[in-house]
């Protein structure tokens, strides 16, 4: 065949099912086109599916198609170990990580085994992403694997596996209770955390861990809960609230919050009194931003500038810098980033952090108030980060962050700061992987 065949290989037929079917005849297909562009995306070109989505799912229409795709997308890059295990469990030869026939069945395998899609749909829609005798291969495989599983030989894990790279820096930097959290808080959809303007949550029913924080399951659309069209919330993760709480009340102070988009960040420090300058490098996030503050009532000045060009006419109380990072604390929504980051790639985090620290520092007040934060479980974006931070600005100091001002079952550390990891409420869902700093400029 001039490919891997599959092991045991033969070839039902999935109700008539023709190997050359025209691809504009199957139902579903683009979608499933879609999909794969996606997955293309973030494993050879190193794109997140968020970067990709507008050019991958373009000819889609409509909204749940382009949700379907994602879904899917997600699911593969989530389950893409196992998966792979399964697919090679049934060829003689293994396929190339990067051959068009292993992404083919890694998405119709998904489907059945994760998304709960009928064998037939999931490979009416799979043979038509390859071309000729590729077709074979990909029928014979899914047909392998298909009996593996009926026969209960093969089965997906209780937990998708991190990927190697990741595994092995989490487990060394925070150990194996963490990146085995970790798998865990993988394999589940993301609980719906919801910032509210005020403590009043209305009719909404859920688990209250913070002021004006509401806990959910997963309820799509948010649009339609009770509440949204009024601007009584937003949705923002639990850890990602927690860099503003550091602050307090405004009483009419200045604030500046650095990368603000998509503004969840701002419109807890307007609620709280506070007079917030939002800048944002991504005009197309601010809209989004823009668009969050008219449902919200919220107000604040709205800046789109590279921070590294933007100047402020005059310090500000406060600065709030949510720093661009390696996003790997937020994998819970986003598996992409765990294919997509390497040390190299945190590296070069770290250094844009640095340079964006420096800048922005003398644009706090003497006496006032610098917090930051990133989203991410890599130590040298974090801590190592404040501490070599702390010894070029010998003007800051840590301003410890008290368990009074922290959402229940979160402390700080040792070192005034805090650190969310995968362990952190593991029992109430999980959050996303922060580290968030407090310090003060001396007067």
């Amino acid at each position: 065949m001039g490919q891997s065949e599959p092991s045991g290989f033969f070839m039902p037929n999935y109700r008539g099912i023709k190997m050359n079917e025209p691809n504009n005849k199957v139902p579903g297909l683009a979608t499933r086109q879609s999909a794969i562009r996606l997955l293309d995306a973030v494993c050879r070109r190193g794109e997140t599916l968020d970067q990709a989505m507008a050019a991958a799912t373009g000819k889609l229409s409509n909204p749940s198609d382009k949700s379907l795709a994602h879904n899917i997308a997600a699911n593969v890059l989530r389950w893409m170990t196992a998966l792979d295990a399964m697919i090679d469990s049934a060829t003689r030869n293994r396929l190339a990580d990067d051959a068009k026939p292993r992404m083919a069945l890694r998405i119709a395998l998904a489907q059945v085994l994760i998304l709960d899609t009928p064998q037939h749909a999931a490979i009416s829609t799979a043979l038509p992403l390859v071309h000729g005798g590729p077709r074979r291969l990909v029928h014979g495989v899914f047909s392998t694997v298909m009996r593996g599983v009926e026969s209960g030989k093969l089965k997906l894990p209780e937990y998708p596996e991190i990927p190697g790279e990741t595994l092995d820096r989490w487990t060394g930097n925070w150990g194996e209770d963490v990146a085995n959290a970790a798998s865990q808080a993988w394999a589940r959809p993301a609980p719906l955390d919801l910032s509210f303007r005020s403590d009043d949550t209305g009719s909404l029913e859920g688990e209250k861990l913070a002021p004006n924080h509401l806990r959910m399951l997963p309820a799509l659309p948010v649009t339609a809960l009770d509440g949204f069209d009024d601007g009584a919330f937003w949705v923002q993760d639990l850890a990602a609230s927690i860099p503003a709480r550091l602050f307090g009340a405004g009483e009419g102070r200045t604030i500046f919050d650095l990368c603000a988009a998509p503004g969840g960040k701002t419109m807890q420090l307007a609620s709280a009194g506070w007079k917030v300058i939002s800048v944002d490098n991504s005009a197309k996030r601010m809209e989004r931003f823009h668009d969050n503050l008219v449902r919200t009532k919220l107000q604040a000045d709205e800046v789109i500038a590279d921070l590294m060009q933007w100047e402020p006419a005059e310090p500000a109380d406060a600065v709030l810098l949510d720093a661009p990072c390696s996003a790997t604390g937020i994998f819970r929504r986003h598996p992409d980033v765990l294919h997509c980051i390497g040390s190299r790639q945190i590296a070069d985090r770290v250094d844009v952090q640095r340079a964006l620290l420096d800048r922005t520092a003398p644009w706090v007040k003497p006496g006032g108030t610098l917090v930051y934060a990133v989203c991410s479980l890599e130590p040298e974006e974090g801590e190592e980060q404040i501490e070599a931070f702390l010894e070029r600005h010998e003007d800051f100091t840590i301003d410890p962050v008290t368990a009074d001002e922290l959402p229940a079952h979160i402390l700080p550390g040792e070192s005034g700061c805090v650190r969310t990891l995968p362990t952190t409420l593991a029992e109430q869902g999980h959050v996303d992987g922060f580290f968030i700093a407090r310090l003060r400029r001396k007067a």
